[in-house]
């Protein structure tokens, strides 16, 4: 008897296993897209050339990738792009508002807590972008000055820590989006605007005169940008890097890349001009989703 009721729990828990595992399945982005005959993906408007708005229409290489990656995966499905700030990224993905998001996010330790992200597909470096006739070239002139960044960004904290370890004296000011602190710099409201490499390159390659500016500094930090998708959502990972596997194999992934970073991009066919890295080269041949602090201790 004790047999046959243990042989019984044994199958009722086997059984409960399986269906949880069903229904993690049926409840899944992919799942989800399907059954709703469209998926939602989170676009930036001013992060160029990863992601940015002309006119009503968004492009750029992280938004053409997803188009690419989310045509193949899910067939006949809608893609719909949807705005997100650097605020409400997160909090949008976590409660389902979007169900990907094709910006320009870092992949840091604290991020992965809330959100998974699929395999690097860029890697950043922090700089300032000051106006030509400034003089600026370094942190250290920055004693005193006007320094924006973009609030939600990881460059609030970095700028925080720069002013802490040199005392340097800045007054920091957080604008709401990349276009803002891009318009503080250019209306001479600031000194500098402090963000990745790409975007301001991007920026200022769309500004009405862009040898007006330049980018700057050492490094503030090397960071991995990433697609980023809901937390605990493996089956949907697991596609999109089995995706961007494929494409790195093939040379697909680099030749997009050189389409947004190395040619003419719209609305001013300018070139933003950033080689592929060797950082990036080697994410691409070991593929990985390591966060930001990876990096940091090498």
């Amino acid at each position: 008897m004790k047999t046959q009721l243990l042989c019984a729990a044994i199958g009722l828990l086997a059984a409960c296993q399986a269906s949880a595992q069903s229904s993690a399945q049926d409840s899944g982005t992919l799942a989800k897209a399907t059954a709703a005959g469209t998926i939602n993906m989170g676009v930036r408007d001013s992060s160029p050339p990863l992601s940015y708005s002309i006119g009503n229409s968004y492009v750029g290489y992280h938004v053409e990738l997803c188009e690419q990656m989310l045509r193949k995966l899910l067939p006949g499905v809608a893609i719909k792009p949807m705005v997100v700030t650097s605020q409400n990224r997160i909090p949008l993905l976590q409660n389902g508002t979007i169900d990907i998001e094709c910006g320009s996010t870092t992949n840091n330790a604290a991020r992965q807590q809330q959100v998974a992200f699929a395999n690097t597909t860029y890697v950043t470096e922090a700089r300032f972008a000051v106006r030509t006739t400034s003089g600026i070239t370094s942190a250290e002139q920055l004693k005193g000055k006007t320094v924006v960044t973009t609030t939600g960004t990881t460059l609030v904290q970095r700028l925080r820590k720069l002013e802490q370890d040199r005392k340097l004296g800045m007054n920091m000011v957080f604008a709401k989006d990349h276009a803002e602190s891009f318009l503080l710099l250019e209306t001479a409201r600031a000194d500098a605007f402090a963000m990745d490499d790409n975007t301001l390159a991007g920026n200022i390659s769309n500004a009405r005169n862009p040898a007006d500016f330049k980018i700057v500094g050492k490094p503030l930090g090397i960071e991995p940008i990433s697609i980023m998708v809901r937390k605990d959502d493996a089956a949907f990972k697991k596609a999109l890097d089995t995706y961007l596997g494929e494409q790195t194999a093939s040379g697909a992934l680099a030749r997009l890349y050189d389409k947004w970073f190395m040619a003419p991009i719209p609305p001013r066919n300018a070139v933003i001009n950033i080689p592929l890295s060797e950082t990036l080269k080697a994410a691409f041949l070991a593929p990985n989703d390591h966060p930001a602090e990876a990096y940091e201790e090498r």
